[in-house]
Order: C-alpha cells, then sequence, then structure tokens
C-alpha cells in the first residue's frame, strides 16, 4: 500500500480499490516515513553500544565521585568555620 502510495496514487482511491480504509492507508504512509528516519538512531554497531553503556557508566562514576568532592570540600569549610576564633587583638 504504501509503496502504491508512493507512486503517487491517493489514498481514497486505493481504498475503494483493496476496501482498506483511507485514514489506515495514511497512518501506513506516516509509520513508514518515521521509519526510513529511524535506522540512523537503531544504527549503532555491537562495539558502539558496548563503548556508549561503558561511557555511560564512567559518566555516572565520575559525576559520584564529584559530589563526593563537593560534600567533603563544604563540610571542611562549614568544619572550619565552626573552629575558628576570633582575633583578641581589641
Amino acid at each position: 500500500m504504501v509503496e502504491r502510495a508512493g507512486t503517487g496514487r491517493a489514498p481514497t482511491e486505493l481504498e475503494r480499490e483493496f476496501d482498506v480504509s483511507a485514514a489506515s492507508i495514511r497512518n501506513w504512509i506516516r509509520q513508514a516515513a518515521l521509519a526510513d528516519r529511524a535506522p540512523a538512531v537503531n544504527a549503532l554497531s555491537i562495539a558502539e553500544r558496548e563503548e556508549l553503556a561503558y561511557l555511560r557508566r564512567e559518566n555516572r562514576r565520575l559525576q559520584m565521585g564529584r559530589d563526593i568532592l563537593a560534600k567533603a570540600t563544604a563540610w571542611f569549610a562549614n568544619r572550619g568555620e565552626e573552629t575558628s576564633t576570633p582575633s583578641s587583638n581589641s
């Protein structure tokens, strides 16, 4: 149906000829158009998928390390303020 519609035949014409609703034919045409664009997303090789998974894990690990360092820095900064005493030069 999609191929026939691609040759310039109207969905209403195909509807009459094949006893299929024009709405269904239009949906099939739309789905085929989306499928033609989708292979670029699904075209990752196995090695690329493995690398992507590795990089995502590494990214999470590095973000966790960054968050730990930020919390430790804040903790030490607050601890330094609590233990510091004002100058007694008065």
